[in-house]
This record gives C-alpha cells, structure tokens and sequence, in this order.
C-alpha cells in the first residue's frame, strides 16, 4: 500500500472554517492518499498567525525522514490533485517553494475588521514558506527542533545553514497570491484575508471558495 503523502497544514482557530474548507478541497481533488495533520504554535512564538514559526519543524515532527508539505492552508484553497505536487519532490533540495520575486503586497494590513487585524509587512521571500515541499532527511534540517528553532530567523534558516542553493523552486501555479492580482492557479491563496471574512467577501475568486465551503459542509 502506498504511503500517504504528508501534508502539513496551518491551523489557527481564528480560521478555522478556513481550516476546514482547504482539507476538504485537498480530499475531494486527491487521487493518492494524503494525511492532512493540522499544525498549530506548537509552543513557538507566534506572528501573525499561530503558526508563523512552527512551520520549521515539519523535519523534526517527521523523524526527519521523507518528503513533506507545508501548507498555510488557513487561507488557500487546492483546486487541484495534490500528486501533482507531490511529483515534484527533488531530493537533492532542502525544500522547494513558490519563488515571488520582487513581491511588494498591495494590502498594508492584514485581516481588517479581525482580531487578527496587524499590518502586512514587506520582507525578503515574503510568502515563501507559505508553500513548502521538504525534503525532511536533508542535512540543513539535522537539530532543528522546538529547542533550537526560536533561536533562529526562519527567514534566514537556510542563509544561516549555507544552504542557499538547496531551496528548489515550484511552479507558481502552486501558491497564487490571488489578492494580489496573480491569476488562478492549483492552490488559491488569499493572503491578506480569508473571504469568510467581511472584509474580504469580494476578493478574487472568493465566490469559488464560498463554493468549496458549500461543498464541505453538505459533504459532496
């Protein structure tokens, strides 16, 4: 029997209709077995969302072993067959993203008219880790754990590890930034706000995820 792919998915209970919207779109499109484990703070310091830095510890909850996804999944919808994904696993990386070059947000706040509302910083690989493919046996990732991560910037992990040319690039269709005018793609990603939110309810293809919640909550 084939093992399930392992899929890592941002939980925060502020979005947890989100939460559940996204796995359900992972399963109705699936055509492998995938095991969607909800990934929270897990006692790291949190950002914006609960789980801004443990995301870094998918090779250590792996045994640091095999290939794994990370998703943000709170605000994404898969509107594809995630072993398209999975068959893009390169073992000679460290991890595989969505490169965004030159990304500039057009949103200076996040989650307006939230409890979560902060504001939406640029930063070098902004959106990066929001989408990643480890591969959890690879050297950069040996003692990294909930000891060790707070100690580090995850948006330096692999500078710090000299480990710059194992980040393995996707095809962009895997992270679109649809709230930023990218198009569609196989994973919609609503980064500034979830169109559960009012705020929110006109983003782009925010009818297409009210579709996907209609379908997760009647169960077709």
């Amino acid at each position: 029997m084939t093992d399930p792919a392992r899929l890592f998915c941002g939980w925060d209970e502020r979005e947890a209709i989100g939460y559940a919207v996204f796995c359900h779109s992972v399963i109705e499109h699936a055509s492998i077995p995938v095991s969607c484990t909800p990934l929270a703070s897990m006692g790291m310091p949190v950002g914006s969302n609960a789980f801004t830095l443990s995301r870094f510890l998918v090779p250590w909850l792996t045994g640091y072993r095999g290939m794994a996804i990370f998703m943000d999944a709170s605000d994404m919808l898969v509107t594809s067959d995630i072993a398209g994904l999975a068959g893009l696993f390169d073992e000679d990386c460290a991890v595989q993203v969505v490169k965004h070059p030159d990304y500039r947000t057009g949103h200076p706040i996040k989650y307006r008219g939230t409890e979560m509302e902060c504001p939406n910083m640029d930063y070098p690989r902004k959106n990066w880790a929001s989408v990643m493919m480890f591969n959890c046996a690879h050297p950069v990732w040996a003692g990294i754990s909930p000891e060790t991560l707070p100690d580090l910037d995850p948006l330096k992990l692999l500078q710090l590890r000299r480990a710059e040319g194992n980040i393995g690039e996707l095809p962009a269709e895997w992270n679109r930034l649809v709230d930023e005018g990218q198009p569609y793609g196989k994973v919609l990603h609503w980064t500034a706000g979830l169109p559960a939110f009012p705020a929110y309810a006109d983003a782009p293809f925010a009818g297409e995820w009210r579709e996907a919640r209609n379908r997760a909550l009647r169960g077709a």
